[in-house]
């Protein structure tokens, strides 16, 4: 019976925090695959651990035993059904792509397809292994709290309401059996302890679970009260009037120099009414740097901190009030997102909730979380100015921070091109002008999802110069840097174009996302130019750029239009299937930076530091159980000296590098500082242990005795024995033998400790020979085995040594017992 109780208990807290899920998975049959997955983990280790098979190969066959139930249940093309081989890798790798690829683009919950299923069953899988790993052959139940402390930490982050109370019970309740598992494994480990009782008690399962219930009601009020658990920040039930909107899309801050369009499905994202006839750019928000060979994205730190945007607004640059004010009604469909976005020059919003803030110098409405806004209303100003007033127009240095006309970074090739092109222009607004006619069909430039194979090693150069072929990110990136490379204000929008109109409705789906250009034109603000040549209906031109509405003296000055022409007919839904998509857009919000190759590489090493932390854990977890639960090191060199730190220091690697990748790098940092502070005490006790181990195995006389003396109270310090500094060393082995209970063996050991140290301290004179300094060393590890073996260190008491926070203790009293005595001196 105690056989199967780890294995159960294991596979019971894997399940039960897997049911955590439920927030971000649609449906049910994701937990009878997950539930499958466990069983499978938990029967095939017992198996193998009853054939008393080294743990490291039950872990792998563990590992195997997954991979053969994911090739059944998710390929067609495996060998007898579910014997993986190359066509097999070949569909489960277009599944995962498929799996992880609708994580990125849509909002939980997600739906629970074979793409998402196949994902959860890996990954509750995986962490069945470790789980059973841990209970089971590590003996550290309590550990796994960890690792499934992480599985609840996904699903948390990630879905937009509270999770389901019933799986913090579960979780609760799971982690009260490991608990008493613990427990259980310490009456085990300790039954040559007087200790009354060789099962579990009611008290060893009922103190766990108070305490555990305790601190998740705890911590559950405080989540509410404090730090507002979850999106709403109130428990199920406490806000019945709270709307939820089921899944939804975001736009990706950072458009990009190279790649290809995924076009995706078409959703609806925001039906519009107030705007009429009138198509106009739905901005999302503004990029101001530019990344070479990159794109252009956010800068690094935080968002600006900007005004509550609910209400009236600062006007926008080049709005002074006097144009008049359109109210424009948007109601998000699937819209979930960080940003909100805004027609034109916004004057005041109306019906957002609490947390949303207007940046007037980008333009932006924003908040610090995803979210599915309810409908709100825009006021706004749409005036455009004409083209005579901006050929008139003239910016002045000081209008603008300095950041939208940083060129440092451009191509000598296209600045060199943008001054060519705007040789002949007299005025700010003819030289935009000039470079937005550039990007026309006539110049060989045309719009395609996919941008032309690499020829030159910048990628702004090869798009202008050499493939002229792509869509909106390409053509805005590339207008912009251009226009800065002239010293004119720009950045690039992101957003969408008008859509299509159904009456009085417009309604903008995510194959409408867009990008474009703005540049500053001092009192009129900044001004859209949309350098993207598409041909279907939806580009929109300004009347100051459209030749049929400029004036006789304007249009003298104009060549061709290009092919970027204003369609005001209405369009319907069947033609947007005709489109040309810029569902590229579509990503995670949250990102501050690019998600360029350098973020690639970084998620490419995390992965790899990760599997060598694995197997890096594995063999001293082995060697340990070979031993007998023998935790020292028993030499200075070789694996069991470096495995074990090599593993701890990538493990943190790991967890480092993928909070840099997943968060932020200040919370790296954070990790950094709180490990450095959390490990301190560990670090300095196994420097000391080891620095006298090795004085021990050098076998110096007095040297090692000292070292071994003091190795030893300090090894009883850390199991909570004090022993006086009055007393002999035959008194301080007999409390060590009475207190720590050691065996036959131990106590031989020691005995021949004691011998020694005494002869070393009461003779003079006396020389080591070699074998009498090894046989020392060797009855010296014998007595730390038989520590082990007997009153073995748990991880809390490892990670904080009880005598080296004494030692912290006894010297914070003498320095303050020290000055308390200079003062009264002085007194």
């Amino acid at each position: 019976m105690a056989t199967l109780l780890a294995p159960a208990a294991a596979m019971f807290a894997t399940i039960s925090a897997a049911t955590s899920l439920t927030g971000v998975i649609e449906g049910g049959a994701w937990l009878a695959y997950i539930t499958v997955a466990a069983l499978l983990v938990a029967c095939t280790g017992l198996a193998l651990r009853s054939l008393r098979l080294p743990t490291l190969l039950v872990g792998a066959a563990q590992a195997l035993a997954l991979l053969l139930l994911v090739t059944g249940a998710f390929t067609r093309n495996s060998i007898l059904a579910v014997i993986p081989g190359p066509a097999a890798f070949a569909e489960l790798a277009d599944v995962l792509t498929a799996a992880f690829e609708e994580i990125k683009t849509g909002a939980p919950p997600v739906e629970g397809n074979v793409s998402i299923l196949c994902l959860a069953t890996i990954a509750i899988g995986i962490v069945a292994i470790l789980v059973d790993a841990l209970v089971v052959a590590a003996y550290a139940p309590a550990a796994a709290g960890l690792v499934l402390l992480c599985v609840y930490a996904v699903p948390s982050a990630l879905a937009d309401e509270l999770l389901p109370w019933w799986t913090f019970v579960l979780g609760a309740t799971a982690f009260t059996v490991l608990l008493a598992v613990d427990g259980s494994h310490r009456h085990r480990r300790w039954r040559n302890r007087s200790t009354p009782g060789t099962g579990v008690s009611f008290a060893t399962v009922s103190v766990p679970a108070v305490v555990v219930a305790g601190a998740l009601s705890a911590g559950l009020v405080a989540g509410v009260t404090i730090t507002g658990v979850g999106t709403e920040g109130r428990l199920p039930g406490s806000n019945p009037g709270a709307r939820t909107v089921l899944g939804g899309l975001g736009v990706n801050p950072f458009t990009s120099l190279r790649g290809m369009l995924d076009q995706g499905d078409d959703v609806p994202l925001f039906r519009v009414t107030g705007l009429g006839d009138d198509q106009r750019l739905l901005r999302a928000f503004t990029l101001d740097t530019y990344y070479p060979n990159e794109g252009w994205g956010l800068p690094d730190g935080p968002m600006p901190a900007g005004v509550p945007a609910n209400g009236e607004l600062p006007f926008a640059p080049g709005d002074d009030g006097s144009a008049p004010s359109r109210e424009i009604r948007i109601e998000p469909v699937h819209w979930n997102d960080v940003w909100l976005p805004v027609f034109g020059s916004p004057r005041a919003l109306h019906g957002l909730s609490e947390g949303w803030y207007y940046d007037r110098t980008s333009g932006s409405v924003f908040r610090e979380r995803s979210q599915n806004p309810a409908p709100y209303v825009e006021v706004a100003a749409l005036e455009e100015p004409t083209r005579a007033e901006l050929r008139r127009a003239t910016p002045t240095p000081g209008d603008v921070a300095d950041i939208y006309t940083d060129d440092s970074r451009v191509d000598p090739r296209v600045a060199e091109l943008a001054r060519r092109i705007t040789a002949s222009a007299d005025t700010t607004f003819d030289k935009v002008h000039a470079v937005w006619k550039y990007f026309d069909t006539a110049n060989g430039f045309t719009y395609d999802t996919q941008t032309a194979p690499t020829a030159d090693s910048d990628a702004l150069a090869d798009f202008v110069l050499n493939g002229k072929r792509g869509y909106c990110e390409q053509f805005a990136s590339a207008m912009a840097v251009m226009l800065r490379s002239l010293d004119i204000p720009a950045r690039v929008a992101v957003g969408f174009t008008s859509g299509y109109r159904d009456g009085d409705v417009r309604t903008i789906t995510s194959r409408d996302a867009h990008a474009w250009v703005e540049v500053h034109f001092g009192e009129f603000g900044w001004v859209s130019f949309d350098p993207t040549p598409l041909a279907d209906g939806r580009g929109y031109v300004p009347s100051y750029l459209d030749n049929e509405n400029a004036s006789g003296a304007d249009r003298s000055n104009d060549d061709e239009s290009p092919g970027t022409q204003q369609d005001s007919s209405p369009q319907t839904p069947d033609a947007t299937e005709e489109r040309t998509a810029e569902q590229d857009l579509a990503a995670q919000p949250e990102q501050r930076r690019p998600v360029s190759g350098s973020m690639s590489w970084l998620g490419v090493v995390t992965a790899v530091l990760a599997v060598a932390a694995v197997v890096a854990t594995v063999p001293p977890i082995v060697m340990a159980r070979r031993r007998g639960g023998k935790h020292r090191p028993r030499a200075t060199t070789g694996p069991a000296s470096w495995l074990p730190a090599s593993a701890v220091v990538l493990w943190g690697l790991t967890v480092a590098l993928a909070t840099w990748w997943g968060v932020h790098w200040v919370a790296t940092l954070v990790l950094f500082a709180v490990a450095a502070v959390a490990l301190t005490p560990w670090t300095l006790r196994q420097l000391q242990r080891r620095h006298r181990l090795r004085e021990v195995e050098q076998g110096r006389g007095t040297e090692a005795t000292d070292a071994a003396w003091r190795e030893l109270l300090q090894e009883c310090a850390d199991r909570g024995i004090e022993i006086s500094d009055n007393d002999t060393v035959r008194i301080a082995a007999q409390r060590i033998v009475q207190h720590q209970r050691l065996d036959k063996q131990a106590k031989n050991d020691l005995r021949t400790v004691v011998t020694v140290v005494e002869r070393s301290w009461y003779s003079s004179g006396t020389e080591w020979h070699p074998r009498e300094a090894a046989g020392f060393a060797k009855a010296f590890h014998g007595v730390l085995d038989g520590l082990a073996r007997t009153a073995p260190l748990f991880w809390q008491d490892r990670l904080l040594p009880r005598s080296i926070l004494r030692n912290v203790r006894r010297k914070t009293d003498e320095q303050a017992t020290g000055r308390h005595e200079k003062s009264a001196a002085r007194g």
